[in-house]
Formats: structure tokens, C-alpha cells, sequence
């Protein structure tokens, strides 16, 4: 008897007659030559097939579909040869090249219809997140929940790729086998969601929360609560719109989606919101303890992430979860093990003089509501001694010495010990912090005035941290305060 005919012999009856789907004709490759040349309209050098979509020659991996896209500054033709050399499988590109290609007449249309084609194929429920603060982590959560319930069948756009390349790249990058895909939006001026949002036509959108960033190009904060709520416009048909319940904006909020015809689920504390809060006490992981009633149910959950707005956070990814058709108890648990995201939330344990101290990388972004919000929990984290490096907030405009001056409230509602500023638009705080009546708010702290990361550097070693201190480090990412995070965690 062979082995095949044993095995047939042996097998389980229930195992021989294990049921198909349709999912299971769907390709396991992402995309093939054919595929992509038909999606695109352009023409396939050959045959080959790709497992990523990448526009970055230095990020390709083996496998990848390099799109040779053209900026004002670059042209990604530039750079197919080293796509190819780091394991390209093929090129997208507007011209031939040595290697196995399609040629379409303009890469970055292709890199849309290769992201629309990739929305129609797969029979995904799709979520778009957007929000002035917490859209990358709220879009980390709703996706490990949505992942850990449908068994790595979750699809999300990578680090912070919200933008008119990003969004169609991750688009581009989902499995025709996904069953959800959650993908983040941001902007800089009006108009610019309004386009994202049609690229994902989102079965879910969301809004964390309206705070004011970018109001140097917008202008007003109701200018801040109308871009954001483009992202309803994109909705398909019966779709869901979540809105904070909170917010001076939410009204203005309910009434864009109500214009696209949407379903409203509000999230928040406030008695008429849909997934409300009822309680929150401090975990002993610095996290918190929750119980939010969802509808009819009542979930009690732990929140990994410690803060205040990751409560509210927490209320918006139920209210996503469970508008997209998720597992609210997935979601809990996820919640509960969800991990700081690099520049946005990591904490690091140091090795100091002495032993360890925390370090709060929050390098990545800022604005006047997630300053006030992450020196809040400094100011609730046990330590020997506060210390903060607080970049310059950008996008601000004419607002910005007024909201970098009103830094001073929560620097000493958090009792500081120690600030850094860092950057130019940080001299009015640091005036005021000069003042010899500062000191009558009850604030003792210290504090020093740097133009850039190295000489923030320079004032943190000067400073000396030792054992039991916790460091923050926050600023708008342009003012490269990541450095200052790498300077220390690379002596781990």
C-alpha cells in the first residue's frame, strides 16, 4: 500500500469532506502579473507574481511590487534598479526597465486603481480612523482586535500611512482574503480627507476626537471638526459613523453624517452616548479598569495603555468593533495587552545611576490636547522626579505662543520638576516660566531652553537622571526628539 493510499484510508471522514468556499479560490500571492496589468490597464513585461506593494526602494523586501512613483522633488524610476537589487519581484513603472515590470502611463494612477481594485476584490468590512489626536493608536487597537477575532484575517495600514500616497499604498497591500481593514487618515488642509475617504469607501468611519492641530491652514476649530467629518462622504451605503459624545463638536459632527445618510454611534461619557462610560478605576499596571455599557450590554475590560484618553479611546474601538461586526470580548482582551507604539506612547525602563528610570517616548507628535493629556499622566505616574522634553508644537500659526505659553497650567497641575523646551516657538513659555511670579501657581520647577535635540541631549545628561525618575519626551516630530529617545534606549 502507498503512502497516499494510506493516508486516504486513514483520514478523519469529517476531514475529507471539510467544506469549501468561495474564499478558498481566492490567490494566496497578492497579486500576479495579470492581476495587476488588468487593475491598472497597463502591460505585464511577463508572468511573475508579489507578495507587498512597497514605493520605498530602502523598505522593499524580497517579494514586492516596487511602484516607481514621481513627486515634485523624485522620481522613483530612480531607483528601480536598487528595488530589484534588495528582491523586487517586479517594478510598476511608466517607462521599460530591465526586469519584470508593468508599464502603465502614470504610476500614481495605477498605484489607485491597483488600491481600488484591491477594496472591490476582497469582501472586507473596511473602517477609516481619523481624529486631531489618538488615530494611530485607536486604528492599532480596532485592528488586534478585529485580528484576534477573525484569526489573522485583519488587514491595516502600517505606521502613520494616512496620507494621499499611503492610503492607496495600504490599500493596495490588502489580501483578497481579508475580512476586515482598518486604514488611518490625516490631513493638513480641507479637502484632503474628502479624497481618502472615497479611495477606502469605508463601511466604518470614525473620529476620535477634535483638537487643534493644523489650525495654522484651517484657521478655526470648526474649520478643524468640518475636515475631519469628510471622512463620512466616503461611507458606502448604510454605513456607520462614530462620533465622540463629548465634544463641543459633536453636533457639528452628527450633522455631516446625517447628510450622508449615515447610522450614528456616539462614544463618550455623556449619558446620551451609545458606548458610554460608567466607570474607570487605576489598574496596578498603570493602565486602567472599565466598564462601559455597549447598547444593551455591559463589558467590564482592562486598558493596557495608562491615561485618560485612552479610556475614551477604549469606548471608540468598542463602538468600531462592534459597528463593523467584531467580537466585543476580542476587543477587550486586546485592549488589555495592547503595547505603546513607537513615538507614540512607548514606555522604556533606562539604566540610570542607581538603577532604572521610565522613559515616555511621545516623540512623534504633538498638539495643545495631547501636551495636556500626556503631561496629565506624567503627573499621575509614580516617580522620584518628573522630568519633560517638550518639543515645539507645529501647524499652529498665530495661536502659537498663546498655546505654547498655556503649556504652563498642566506643566504645574502635574507638578514637573524639570522641563526642556525645545524649539523657537517654545520662547514664550519659557518667558513665562522666567517670570519671577511663575513660582506663585505652586510651580517649583526647573527648567532650561534648547533650539534643537542635540542640545536637548546635552541638557537631560546635564540634569542627570537617576534611579525612579520618569522622562517624557513629546514634540511634533519634525523637531526630531526621536533622536533623543534613540540616544538613551540604544544603551540598553
Amino acid at each position: 500500500m502507498t503512502a497516499s493510499s494510506l493516508l486516504k484510508k486513514t483520514r478523519h471522514p469529517a476531514i475529507r469532506s471539510w467544506p469549501r468556499t468561495a474564499r478558498d479560490a481566492l490567490p494566496l500571492a497578492l497579486w500576479s502579473a495579470q492581476e495587476i496589468a488588468a487593475a491598472t490597464g497597463g502591460v505585464a513585461s511577463g508572468d511573475f507574481q508579489c507578495a507587498g506593494v512597497e514605493m520605498d526602494s530602502r523598505d522593499v523586501r524580497p517579494g514586492d511590487l516596487f511602484v516607481a512613483l514621481k513627486g515634485e522633488a523624485m522620481d522613483g524610476h530612480k531607483f528601480v534598479e536598487k528595488a530589484f537589487a534588495a528582491g523586487a519581484s517586479a517594478a510598476l513603472v511608466d517607462r521599460p526597465v530591465d526586469g519584470p515590470h508593468v508599464l502603465v502611463e502614470d504610476t500614481t494612477a495605477a498605484l489607485h486603481a491597483l488600491a481600488h481594485a484591491a477594496r472591490d476584490r476582497a469582501a472586507a468590512k473596511r473602517i477609516a480612523v481619523t481624529g486631531s489626536v489618538g488615530k494611530t493608536g485607536v486604528k492599532e487597537a480596532i485592528f488586534n482586535a478585529l485580528d484576534r477575532s477573525s484569526r489573522g484575517q485583519a488587514h491595516r495600514s502600517v505606521r502613520s500611512y494616512n496620507n494621499h500616497v499611503g492610503v492607496p499604498l495600504s490599500l493596495a497591500r490588502m489580501p483578497a482574503r481579508s475580512r476586515y481593514g482598518v486604514f488611518e487618515m490625516g490631513m493638513n488642509h480641507a479637502g484632503e480627507i474628502a479624497e481618502l475617504t472615497q479611495h477606502a469607501a469605508p463601511h466604518v468611519a470614525v473620529v476620535t476626537t477634535i483638537a487643534p492641530a493644523h489650525i495654522e491652514n484651517l484657521g478655526s476649530m470648526e474649520a478643524i471638526a468640518d475636515a475631519k467629518g469628510e471622512i463620512f462622504g466616503g461611507l458606502v451605503k448604510g454605513g456607520v459613523a462614530i462620533i465622540p459624545a463629548d465634544s463641543e463638536y459633536t453636533a457639528r459632527l452628527v450633522e455631516h453624517a446625517k447628510k450622508c445618510n449615515a447610522q450614528v454611534i456616539t462614544f463618550g461619557r455623556h449619558a446620551s452616548a451609545n458606548v458610554r462610560l460608567l466607570d474607570a478605576i487605576p489598574a496596578a499596571n498603570g493602565g486602567s479598569l472599565v466598564t462601559a455599557q455597549v447598547g444593551e450590554t455591559r463589558l467590564c475590560y482592562s486598558v493596557a495603555e495608562p491615561g485618560e484618553h485612552w479610556i475614551s479611546n477604549s469606548l471608540c474601538v468598542l463602538a468600531a468593533v462592534q459597528a463593523a461586526g467584531g467580537d466585543l470580548g476580542a476587543a477587550g482582551l486586546a485592549l488589555a495587552e495592547l503595547g505603546g507604539l513607537k513615538g507614540r506612547g512607548a514606555r522604556h525602563q533606562i539604566s540610570v545611576p542607581g538603577g532604572k528610570a521610565l522613559l515616555v517616548d511621545e516623540s512623534y507628535n504633538a498638539n495643545p490636547a495631547s501636551m495636556r493629556a500626556t503631561l496629565r499622566q506624567l503627573g499621575q505616574t509614580p516617580a522620584t522626579r518628573r522630568i519633560a522634553v517638550l518639543g515645539a508644537m507645529k501647524e499652529l500659526g498665530d495661536f502659537a505662543p498663546a498655546m505654547h505659553s498655556a503649556l504652563i497650567e498642566p506643566l504645574t497641575e502635574a507638578a514637573i520638576d524639570h522641563v526642556i523646551l525645545v524649539g523657537e516657538e517654545m520662547e514664550s513659555l519659557a518667558q513665562d516660566l522666567g517670570k519671577a511670579g511663575a513660582g506663585t501657581l505652586g510651580n517649583t520647577m526647573s527648567f532650561a531652553h534648547c533650539q534643537g535635540p542635540a542640545e536637548a541631549i546635552a541638557a537631560v545628561e546635564e540634569y542627570g537622571l537617576a534611579a525612579g525618575d520618569a522622562l517624557l519626551v513629546k514634540g511634533s516630530n519634525s523637531v526630531g526628539l526621536g533622536r533623543l529617545v534613540d540616544h538613551w534606549t540604544a544603551r540598553q
